[in-house]
């Protein structure tokens, strides 16, 4: 059997005492290994009001990788839609479509990925996730070459065809994805409790269409590789505290040190923030890649979207490197 697709998820992570531009380089070095070891795509995903997180302006990002890269897959994983009007986002990946052919897809999400107060500043109400599967369809007629002329197109766009992905946490996102036909993402990498049961309802629902006669599922997984099992355990420990300091973090006037974050893991906060690494690969090459086709079997997926949330930049690429398809 062959081994299951990998792919990565790069969030642009900034470093405590790092700046965006440093966060924009690594995740050029992070797409440039990526490719030459055999991982299928990389996406990146909006996020807003978050200073850890620089990839809020998804679809310019990707454009840069792209022009850093040759042939690796680069998409959104994802956009989210509710924040946007389709006809814009249309445009936006009609014109890295139609720069980078074949190289482009679209992960689409119903959250707003961010507060409250930051969806108002993006000028948006909530009846628009209410809208959200209307707005799906109303994007893939954009993206397509089926409407009238005299109807609104868009310019670029029309006929790029870029390929869809329903993203989600919960089976309402399972549930969109079977009806339109479209392949399904779900985000286990921090939201584990539905995935089996998400995956199950696309499976047994799932609608063919034209595009995709067969249903396709992938899911996040953490990986925390390292050269040895040992070293990656240990590595495991210092990336929990990681975790719980960025989290715990958010609204402070400094950020938590490590010895501080250390000592709130076992707190109900610190324990529910572990609980959503969950699903983690840890290891070296070999117990990684076992326990990675372990998860997609336990999942039922196609492939596998990875996240390296090792605390340090080095970290993050050797964790790339151990765990690649080609290594």
């Amino acid at each position: 059997m062959a081994a299951t697709p990998l792919s990565i998820l790069d969030l642009a992570t900034v470093e405590a005492d790092g700046s965006i531009a440093d966060a924009f380089r690594h995740s050029v070095a992070v797409a440039r290994l990526a490719e030459s070891s055999g991982y299928r795509r990389i996406w990146y995903a909006e996020h807003h009001n978050m200073p850890s997180i620089a990839s809020s302006a998804t679809a310019v990002l990707i454009g840069h990788i792209a022009a850093h890269t040759e042939h690796i897959g680069l998409g959104a994983g994802g956009v989210m839609l509710p924040n946007h009007s389709p006809l814009v986002i249309a445009e936006q990946f009609g014109t890295l479509a139609e720069l980078h052919p074949g190289r482009i897809d679209l992960g689409l999400g119903r959250a707003p990925g961010t507060d409250g107060a930051t969806f108002r500043a993006l000028r948006r109400t909530h009846e628009a996730a209410e809208n959200f599967p209307a707005d799906v369809l109303e994007l893939q007629r954009y993206l397509s070459d089926e409407l009238p002329r005299t109807a609104v197109n868009a310019y670029p766009g029309r006929g790029t065809r870029v390929p869809l992905t329903i993203l989600g946490s919960s089976l309402f996102g399972a549930s969109l994805a079977a009806q339109l036909g479209l392949p399904y993402s779900f985000a286990s990498h921090f939201a584990p409790q539905q995935l089996t049961a998400a995956v199950q309802h696309y499976r047994a629902h799932f609608v063919p269409s034209a595009a995709h006669p067969e249903p396709y599922v992938s899911a996040g997984i953490n990986v925390v590789a390292a050269n040895t099992d040992e070293e990656a355990e240990a590595l495991f420990v210092r990336t929990e505290i990681d975790r719980v300091r960025r989290f715990l973090s958010r609204g402070r006037e400094r950020e938590l040190t490590a010895d501080e974050a250390s000592a709130l893991v076992d707190t109900p906060a610190g324990v529910e923030i572990r609980g959503m690494m969950q699903y983690t690969a840890i290891g070296g090459r070999e117990r990684v890649r076992e326990e990675l086709e372990a998860f997609a079997r336990f999942a039922n997926v196609d492939e596998l979207i990875t996240v390296h949330p090792a605390p340090t930049r080095a970290e993050q690429l050797a964790s790339v490197s151990i765990a690649a398809p080609e290594n």
